[in-house]
């Protein structure tokens, strides 16, 4: 026998193979029909219980002998998917109104999976059985099962529109569906209404319809998205939680007592849980579940000082405490899968019940026809009686009798049958009138019968009396609160956060920490905990409901409220800040700023290594969404962030150069510009380097200190720095050996009280500025005998790492508060009441002469001369 080989494009045999898997998909698997409300395999389960008489009036039976009946009869797929359909069909939390009725363990909201089939009974339920109600009287379509050895229904009889009261979910090739469940007792009167008035708009359906009614209660809110869904069959509505807020004594609770549909309970314990673990939200003390056979509830302990509301509006934002649920109501309609509203839907199962009891209808009739046909015959031979059991004892047997009895009396084969089979008894006086009764009743019947099958309006009004017995029959009051509008969920940050001092450091490669006051206080004296290569750029005495500024190297800023950092303690590294802003690795931290208020008159001044300098208000900083970095100054190719400072427009500038010039003006030479602009010119530089900006206030500054890399120190007083204007070379404040050339590494501008600490490779140490007489204008710098040939890595003042006092720039109470101090309030010490009142005087722009680029013709104005006038 020769093989039959087939060449085909794999295009087509995919497409083909495909498009038949599909069309079985969304046909006969996971869409259900808009008349019944059943998927295939769930039909499949209620008829297979059915037939053998597995109802509610009768004992439960195991649910591995339904589950045998499916797949050996109808279903032939796997018994863990038809165990976990009729498991689904038993859930009140999932279905409206459960359709199996189900003894032992059938699962738990909390998404426990149901014991074993042999373990657990189950029968139909009440209401299950209206669905299967006359599918014996050929009121539906019959198809052979997949080995054609018996026959099932494709479509429920459903006495009531099943789509629309128990909701649907179900994803196929290419179409998902998702139907919520919807109150009975309303879907029957929307029905009842369009049955009446079938050219009725949705508004007057939903006089009826009010919105979705979930078997786990809640509160759903939005009409306008209902009616939405309602109408185009896709939309989305608000789930909210019903909650109760309890105020005792010590503390404050939220009582959950009702969850979003299809929500899992331990789930949603468990993320509110994490929400009080991660710190998200402070103040939360326990979150438990004491959920009992009573029913549920979640408690969410809070301490007594929270704001109740805004932490309840943090759960609702970002918990499935509120959920949006999501119309898609796809169904099999005419075999199609359709997107369809609720007046489809209502109008398609309308159309189903016309079909059925019309059936039905012709079923009972052909019935009561037949039975009266006998009873028009049995009531004949009563009549004659004596003739025809004359005739029958003459007949040689049954069939002979019939014949006789057709021939002799004009009697049928229907009629002379039943005449054979009449028992003597039925032959009493009282049998007879009960005949004629029966005959009376049927002919009731059937004119009853032929009214509905002749008046649309009689067929109708059966519908309607069926569905409104069906209403009485399983009354269902509605779960579901309804609210108009949607409510807006407003977080207010700063009212979650609980003010806490705590001390916040920052170092040089990214690594940030908050550290509590006592970790703190009992670290004492021990150096804090970072990398062996790292440096400690700032060390803030903040709150937690602060911000940080963060500042790098590349022109960016972080935004950082401070409750979010993670707390550990002074010796332990910390973690970078990557882990709440994306920050590249080859960034480095430049400095920081701590703000309390963006809304005070203040200014942050930029310093870039090329000169630039720029200024920005404060308040342009701030942002609402923080999690990337923002440019904070455009720098041009191969330039870098140097220094920022905070200032209040009234404080002097030294800018100094590595090669040694410094420049000395006023801050209001600095333009106000934008964030990400570029800056302007603060120094001019030719083949040299900026390597310090200082900013600083006249009236409580005296000392000029600059270290070199010999490694050397040199004081001036600031007042023997001349001042100049903006953009020029500046003055020298040493003078390099030819020989043996020094340069700058950093400059301070500090009082008399204060010290420096220096770092080197090997060891770190003090240096008191009050240590250093004052020098010479162009002397070098005095070598620091103490360091020898070690090699210097950083510098810093310790008293402005850590911010004790506010600084108060101004009298003005929105000026307070604002940011971090520098000055401790022994810095005071020296100045007289007067002179704090005094308002800062500030370096004007000089007079110019006849002079060259260099400056080397300006008139020098010391700070001294500057405040003779004003004390």
């Amino acid at each position: 026998m020769s093989e039959k080989i087939l060449t085909e494009s794999l295009d087509d045999i995919m497409g083909d193979r495909f498009g038949k898997y599909s069309k079985y998909i969304i046909q006969d698997r996971a869409l259900p029909d808009v008349r019944d409300g059943l998927k295939p395999v769930q039909r499949r389960i209620l008829y297979a219980m059915f037939k053998e008489g597995n109802t509610h009036l009768k004992p439960y039976r195991k649910s591995a002998k339904t589950v045998g009946n499916v797949i050996g009869n109808y279903h032939p797929h796997g018994d863990s998917s038809v165990y976990e359909a009729m498991v689904r069909l038993s859930q009140e939390w999932k279905m409206r109104i459960p359709l199996v009725d189900m003894q032992g363990n059938n699962g738990s909201i909390d998404n426990d999976p149901a014991a074993a089939m042999r373990y657990t009974e189950a029968r139909l339920s009440a209401i299950a059985s209206e669905l299967l109600k006359d599918i014996d009287k050929e009121t539906v379509k019959m198809a052979l099962n997949f080995d054609d050895t018996e026959y099932e229904p494709t479509v429920l009889p459903a006495k009531y529109p099943n789509l629309l009261v128990n909701g649907a979910t179900g994803i196929s090739a290419g179409y998902a569906t998702d139907i919520p469940p919807h109150n009975l007792e309303e879907v029957i009167d929307a029905t009842i209404y369009r049955i009446l008035h079938p050219h009725c708009t949705l508004d007057d359906l939903m006089k009826f319809m009010k919105g979705p009614d979930f078997p786990t209660g809640a509160i759903v809110e939005g009409k306008k998205g209902i009616r939405g869904a309602f109408e185009t069959g896709k939309g989305k509505v608000v789930v909210r939680s019903c909650v109760q807020i309890v105020e005792e004594k010590n503390l404050n609770k939220i009582v959950v007592s009702e969850i979003p549909y299809e929500v899992n309970k331990a789930e949603l314990v468990r993320k509110l849980d994490e929400v009080r673990f991660n710190k998200n939200i402070d103040g939360i003390i326990e979150v438990r579940d004491e959920s009992d056979r009573n029913g549920l509830s979640i408690v969410i302990d809070l301490k007594k000082d929270v704001d109740i509301q805004n932490t309840l509006n943090y759960f609702y934002k970002n918990t499935d405490l509120q959920k949006n649920y999501t119309y898609n109501m796809v169904a099999i309609k005419d075999k199609r899968p359709v997107c369809m509203g609720i007046v489809d839907i209502i109008d398609g199962y309308i159309g189903h019940q016309i079909e059925v009891i019309t059936k039905r209808s012709l079923y009972d009739l052909n019935k009561a026809q037949e039975r009266k046909h006998i009873v028009d015959g049995l009531i004949k031979a009563v009549s004659i009686l004596d003739d025809v059991v004359h005739t029958i004892r003459h007949s040689k047997d049954k069939q002979d009798a019939k014949k006789n009895l057709q021939q002799q009396y004009q009697f049928t084969e229907q009629q002379s049958e039943a005449i054979v089979m009449l028992q003597l008894y039925r032959l009493t006086n009282t049998d007879i009138v009960a005949l004629e009764k029966e005959k009376s009743e049927l002919e009731s019947f059937i004119q009853t019968l032929n009214d509905i099958l002749n008046s649309d309006k009689v067929l109708r009004k059966v519908i309607i009396d069926e569905l409104k017995q069906i209403k009485k029959q399983y009354p269902t009051p509605r779960l579901t609160e309804i609210k108009d509008e949607v409510q807006e969920v407003v977080i207010n940050e700063e009212a979650m956060i609980l003010p806490e001092d705590i001390y916040v450091s920052v170092s040089r490669d990214g690594y940030v920490k908050r550290i509590s006051q006592r970790s703190y206080k009992a670290s004492e004296n021990t150096p804090i905990g970072k990398k062996d290569d790292d440096v400690l750029i700032d060390l803030h005495h903040a709150n937690t409901l602060d911000k940080l500024l963060i500042f790098t190297d590349k022109g960016n800023y972080l935004f950082i409220p401070l409750h979010k950092l993670e707390e550990f303690k002074w010796k332990e590294l910390g973690k970078h800040i990557s882990y709440l802003v994306k920050v590249s690795p080859d960034e480095k931290i430049i400095g920081s700023i701590l703000v309390k208020s963006f809304q005070s008159p203040l200014y942050v001044l930029f310093a870039t290594r090329f000169g630039q300098l720029k200024r920005v208000a404060l308040k342009d900083l701030e942002v609402t969404r923080y999690t990337k970095p923002m440019k904070c100054m455009n720098l041009k190719k191969g330039d870098s962030l140097l220094q920022v400072a905070l200032s209040d427009d009234h404080q002097g500038i030294v800018l100094t150069t590595k090669a040694g010039y410094a420049t000395l003006y006023s801050e209001q030479e600095i333009s106000i510009l934008g964030v990400k602009a570029g800056g302007i010119k603060g120094i001019n530089l030719k083949n040299d380097e900026l390597i310090a900006m200082n900013v600083f206030n006249p009236l409580q500054t005296d000392s000029y200190i600059l270290i070199s890399d010999q490694p050397g120190i040199k004081r001036l007083r600031i007042s023997d720095i001349p001042s100049c204007n903006r953009a020029t070379k500046g003055n020298l404040v040493f003078k390099s050996p030819k020989t043996n050339q020094i340069h700058a590494l950093t400059a301070f501008v500090l009082t008399t009280q204060d010290e420096l600490v220096l770092e080197t490779n090997q060891q770190h140490f003090k240096v008191q500025v009050k240590d250093y007489s004052y020098g010479q204008l162009l002397n070098k710098p005095s070598a620091i005998m103490a360091l020898k040939d070690e090699q210097l890595v950083y510098v810093y003042n310790p008293k402005t790492l850590i911010a004790d006092m506010i600084q108060k720039v101004k009298s003005d109470e929105h000026h307070e508060d604002a940011f971090q101090v520098i000055p401790e309030p022994e810095l005071f010490e020296d100045i007289d009441e007067t002179e704090k009142k005094v308002e800062p005087v500030i370096v004007q722009p000089l007079k110019k002469n006849d002079h060259n680029e260099d400056d080397k013709h300006f008139e020098p104005i010391s700070f001294d001369d500057l405040f003779k006038e004003d004390f």
